[in-house]
């Protein structure tokens, strides 16, 4: 594929990001309440691999396994974090955030939640989806080859750690007599964080996959900046926080448990 080619499928693409955002960002205005943001996190990277794969001449095995393994992906983490959105309600992060602009700024619903939830997530998910779509370019290079299986191995790994360790945390939630208590079983006896770690795996196969053609590389910074994001901004240092203020033996659980990456508890 020429590269005017691929600037004009990614152009595509990213009008479809920008299309979805703002009838989402509508949707949620008129509700008010922006919580269902997370779960589109999920499943516009999957609609972006579609709409990859749809503008492609003949979509190889490569690109039909990319797709496959992003619809998956997408429609579990979507489906459930859809679900916990009906379940528990708006989502305090967002509340607070759009109450802050509200009262500092003087900032409506409207504008807040454009600019500080929509305008940000956008860009964000189209570069965390490069994978996704660069890996897919050019559609049959060449039979899958060893990298390829790795990369399918570990994104398969990767959703199912990811369920599991939320399927556990629910599970853990749901009992009463937790109330107050901190999940340290199970796969959370290994990392804080399995829903974030088996994310991130996902992400960095599917890369893998489309490692093996001559754009699978540019598509790096995606799996970077999902897994930099996850560990460092929006993900556990936000969740952690609150954690600290809420249940006093989080603090305990930090000293022994990984923050990311799997690893057998330390003894304190």
């Amino acid at each position: 594929m020429a590269m005017m080619d691929v600037a004009g499928l990614l152009a595509v693409n990213f009008a479809v990001v920008v299309a979805a955002f703002i009838l989402l960002w509508i949707v949620c205005t008129a509700i008010r309440d922006v919580t269902m943001v997370d779960a589109w996190w999920a499943v516009g990277m999957a609609l972006l691999a579609l709409t990859t794969w749809l503008q492609l001449d003949a979509p190889g095995e490569r690109a039909t396994l990319i797709l496959l393994l992003t619809a998956i992906w997408a429609f579990r983490l979507g489906g459930f974090l859809f679900w916990r959105w009906r379940d528990h309600g708006p989502d305090r992060r967002y509340v607070k955030l759009l109450a802050k602009a509200e009262a500092n700024k003087g900032w409506g619903f409207a504008k807040a939640s454009f600019l500080l939830v929509f305008a940000t997530q956008a860009p964000l998910q189209f570069i965390v989806a490069l994978p996704a779509q660069l890996g897919q370019i050019p559609a049959e290079p060449a039979a899958l080859g060893t990298l390829a299986y790795v990369g399918a191995a570990v994104a398969v790994a990767g959703i199912l750690f990811e369920t599991i360790g939320d399927w556990q945390l629910t599970r853990f939630r749901k009992n009463p007599a937790n109330e107050g208590k901190v999940l340290s079983t199970g796969l959370w006896r290994y990392t804080r964080h399995p829903n974030y770690f088996g994310d991130a795996m996902v992400w960095w196969g599917i890369f893998l996959i489309g490692a093996e053609t001559a754009l699978g590389w540019w598509a790096l910074p995606g799996p970077v900046l999902l897994t930099w994001t996850l560990m460092k901004w929006s993900g556990a240092p936000t969740l952690e926080f609150r954690m600290r203020k809420t249940k006093p033996d989080y603090v305990r659980y930090i000293e022994t448990t990984s923050g990311f990456v799997p690893w057998p508890p330390k003894r304190v």
